[in-house]
């Protein structure tokens, strides 16, 4: 059972500035980084105080061209590969692909390729971009390379949330044939989650946040009846459309709307499911961030408590809701002002960090990670340069580190 660590400390509130205004496109083109770069002296990896004692069991390579060491001798280096990117928010693999794709947030993806990062899809006419709002979440159908099924998750011409369906060739995908499956309504403009991802089961899981504004101010959090706030799971085997899975918690919709698996978050910002065990980073409102950890089937009909609690301190109430998921980790806003959840290491180079789930804060730079028994190590300190967007992942299971500042780094042994 994961370790919950606590950082009891005082108050730190910023808030993101929305526009509704639609940016001019962009004519220059990111570039490809060709020389390697460690990071800079304060990312020189330091362990925090961990709740349990002892080194960690690790998960040793079959390769024979890595090397297994005690993770207390470990160090880690940012190596940034790519640069020039407005506004990226997600990097990640189709399944078996050797290419990185970024995602920008003004409606452009660009795949690294090459010498020069080569333009996948551009759909900025279609997305109304500013503060939260903007090209959100992409993900590849598990037999991308067969069929060229993509999807995506972005902020439409009237504020809503969009699911769609877009065909590809592998090479490009084509804007002019995208389907949308789902549209939600959005309150306001912040809070939209938007990370989006293919689980084990086949089936597409979407995170949404509870509409926007602050406290929960449309009565989101605790209604399983709405799709917002809420983590939702479809079937999407059939091209253009949606079903529901049968096995989804309120299928019948009586108790809840049947395309809710789980429910109870803010704005989940970024998601990952690393075999059966789903990761929630839940960013908070006054005090607290948060990381949720379960299995697949722990969060079926879960209720992650917002806006009752806020991590694990009570902040509307009433705050006995039983069965009420509690966070594995969670800050305080005296460490960090906004997580950014990111992947569990599943890569060959660093063997001795097997397991590790990469988290980050927005604000303060720094990069953590939550070993599988539950440690707490923090690899890179705070940074004012390094305002964390995302992470991403490609498809051996290595992991990057994407920033506001248009750049997209690997993590890798120093």
């Amino acid at each position: 059972m994961l370790k919950r660590l606590a950082l009891l400390v005082a108050l730190l509130i910023v808030a993101a500035a929305c526009s509704e205004e639609q940016p001019a496109a962009t004519t220059a083109a990111p570039e490809i980084v060709t020389t390697t770069t460690a990071g800079p002296p304060e990312t020189v990896p330091t362990t925090i105080e961990t709740t349990t004692t002892g080194a960690p069991k690790v998960s040793t390579s079959t390769s024979t061209t890595t090397t297994t060491m005690p993770i207390a001798e470990t160090e880690l280096q940012l190596t940034e590969i790519a640069r020039g990117f407005e506004q990226p928010v997600l990097a990640l693999s189709p399944p078996g692909d050797d290419r990185l794709f970024v995602v920008d947030q003004p409606g452009r993806v660009w795949v690294l390729a090459g010498e020069e990062p080569e333009l996948f899809l551009d759909i900025n006419e279609d997305v109304i971009y500013g503060g939260e709002r903007g090209l959100l979440g992409l993900a590849f159908h598990p037999e991308f390379a067969a069929n060229g099924r993509i999807f995506l998750n972005y902020i439409g011409d009237r504020g809503e949330t969009r699911l769609v369906e877009a065909a590809s060739d592998g090479t490009t995908a084509d804007a002019a044939s995208q389907q949308i499956l789902l549209q939600i309504e959005q309150p306001a403009r912040n809070h939209n989650g938007g990370m989006i991802a293919f689980g084990p089961d086949g089936y597409l899981w979407v995170a949404t946040g509870d509409g926007g504004a602050a406290n929960d101010r449309f009565g989101q959090g605790q209604r399983p009846d709405t799709l917002l706030a809420a983590m939702l799971r479809l079937d999407v085997s059939e091209p253009g459309a949606y079903s529901i899975p049968a096995d989804n918690p309120f299928v019948d919709g009586e108790a809840g709307a049947p395309e809710v698996y789980s429910y109870g978050l803010r704005n989940p910002w970024r998601f990952t499911i690393d075999g059966d065990v789903l990761y929630i980073a839940d960013v908070g409102q006054r005090s607290i961030e948060e990381v949720n950890v379960s299995s697949i089937a722990g969060a079926k009909g879960a209720n992650y408590g917002w806006p009752a609690f806020e991590g694990s301190d009570c902040f509307q109430g009433p705050c006995d809701l039983e069965g009420t998921v509690m966070p594995v980790v969670e800050y305080s806003h005296a460490d960090g002002c906004s997580i950014t959840g990111g992947y569990v290491y599943r890569g060959s180079a660093m063997p001795e960090l097997t397991g590790h789930y990469f988290y980050g804060d927005y604000c303060d730079g720094w990069i953590r990670s939550l070993s599988p028994q539950g440690e707490t190590f923090e690899w890179f300190g705070r940074s004012g340069s390094r305002a964390i967007t995302s992470f991403g992942q490609d498809s051996a299971g290595e992991i990057y580190v994407v920033t506001q500042n248009g750049s997209i780094s690997k993590i890798e042994r120093a």
